[in-house]
């Protein structure tokens, strides 16, 4: 039975899945046309030469991340919902984040997190530099915590580790200090901590505009006015 005709998509699918699996230099014509089971010009009909596939998958890539929205009621809500978010999408695609990176796309893959951010600023009541602060330690906080945790995953085994490291002593005489210390780290739990400490501090003293102000500014169209949570 003959195989169903491909798809561009179909084809992007399967060279995503293979660059995940085994990054960029993992990628080859013939291994995306065996895995797909079609000729290798059939590969090339669809998108192209191997470095026009690539340019194809940090493009799509830069969409995916561009679908990050904020969810929640409150302002500090809805920006830890970002940061999630995004480090969800760095920590599924390592690989093809790197792509983008080394194609220099990363500051347009960012953007629509960043602007996500900047409404929930405003939102806030933070303009100019606060509000610019808040977008900038957000993604610093995002990206190097992704960072630190890969890092932490192909590092080789720690000899002492921090089960041996940690005592009453070390731990300048504080033993929960050195129990919770030589504990495995739990990433998720540590990072929804950093994150809300990070935006917490960086909310203080903000004075969140009226349902009435955010009305009569005019609506850009870019869900800038009118989606944020004081939006009627």
């Amino acid at each position: 039975m003959a195989r169903p005709a491909l798809s561009r998509e179909e084809v992007l699918d399967a060279a995503a899945a293979l660059v995940r699996a085994h990054g960029p230099d993992g990628l080859t014509m013939r291994g995306l046309a065996a895995a797909l089971g079609t000729a290798v010009t059939s590969i090339y009909w669809h998108v192209g030469n191997r470095e026009s596939l690539l340019d194809a998958l940090a493009e799509r890539t830069v969409t995916d991340l561009g679908a990050i929205r904020p969810d929640g009621e409150e302002p500090a809500e809805r920006i830890a919902s970002v940061a999630h978010a995004l480090r969800r999408a760095l920590r599924e695609r390592p690989h093809l984040v790197a792509m983008v990176h080394e194609r220099g796309l990363t500051e347009r893959m960012f953007l629509p997190a960043h602007r996500a951010l900047v409404r929930e600023a405003h939102a806030a009541g933070l303009r100019g530099e606060r509000a610019a602060e808040l977008v900038r330690a957000v993604a610093f906080q995002v990206v190097g915590y992704v960072l630190v945790e890969r890092n932490r995953e192909r590092a080789p085994v720690q000899s002492p580790a921090d089960q041996e490291l940690w005592d009453a002593e070390t731990a300048d005489a504080d033993p929960p200090l050195a129990r919770a210390l030589a504990a495995p780290v739990e990433p998720d739990r540590l990072f929804a901590a950093s994150v809300r400490a990070l935006v917490t501090g960086l909310l203080a003293g903000a004075t969140a505009p009226t349902a009435g102000d955010i009305r009569d500014k005019p609506d850009t169209g870019d869900g800038s006015v009118g989606r944020g949570p004081y939006s009627q």
